[in-house]
């Protein structure tokens, strides 16, 4: 072999060598990068963070308007929000949510701190009707009762509590809405403002239910 041939032997198998390596390279980032996605609530945080675990619920704040932060700082919206709502989203992990079982997640009768850890607290930041009744603005914790067939919706005025600490005697407000089926069924919680012609329905899913609570305003 001459030597230009084998200059250009030599060229290819170099060439050859760095595809493979750099292969080797991105598959093994995806093992640690899919490691790290599963690991999320376990060992990263054990390993990298020694003070405080990450939360399997997470925390999640839903306005109404939608993206309120977002519109307003692009301009598109000014003053405040008409609501606002904090609350913590379980997983469903195969579990039984909704029934008459006092095992299941959310027992028939029961209440139910709409949401995971703190109890879920609404903001209205003005007078609003819900489902037809008056409103004050001001600060509430939001809890349900579940049945089969509705949700029993509670304004309460017990804020910073935990978990089912509930004061029913600060109850400001109740609410029956019907239940309606969700399909498919919703990994999930998920609550979100869904906007009307007359304001806003506050729609709450989890596994294959959904409840709709209206919030009437003026625009």
């Amino acid at each position: 072999m001459n030597q230009s041939k084998y200059n250009c032997f030599t060229a290819v198998v170099a060439c050859c060598f760095l595809i493979v390596l750099q292969a080797c390279k991105q598959n093994n980032n995806s093992k640690i990068e899919s490691a790290i996605k599963d690991t999320v609530t376990t060992t990263v945080a054990v390993t990298n963070n020694p003070y405080k675990l990450v939360d399997q619920s997470p925390l999640d704040i839903i306005y109404c308007p939608d993206e309120f932060p977002q519109k307003k700082m692009k301009g598109e919206l000014v003053g405040d929000p008409i609501a606002r709502i904090i609350y913590s989203r379980p997983h469903k992990k195969g579990r039984t949510i909704f029934s008459n079982d006092s095992l299941s997640l959310c027992p028939y009768g029961k209440p139910w701190r709409l949401g995971a850890n703190e109890a879920t607290e609404v903001e209205l930041f003005r007078p609003v009707l819900v489902n037809g009744k008056n409103v004050p603005a001001g600060r509430y914790v939001l809890y349900c009762i579940p049945y089969v067939d509705r949700w029993d919706i509670v304004f309460n005025s017990n804020l910073h509590s935990w978990g089912l600490d509930i004061n029913k005697a600060k109850d400001v407000l109740k609410i029956e809405v019907p239940v309606l089926l969700s399909e498919p069924s919703v990994e999930d919680f998920t609550m979100m403002f869904l906007e009307t012609a007359v304001g806003a329905d506050l729609m709450m899913t989890w596994d294959n239910v959904k409840v709709l609570l209206s919030f009437t305003f003026s625009k």
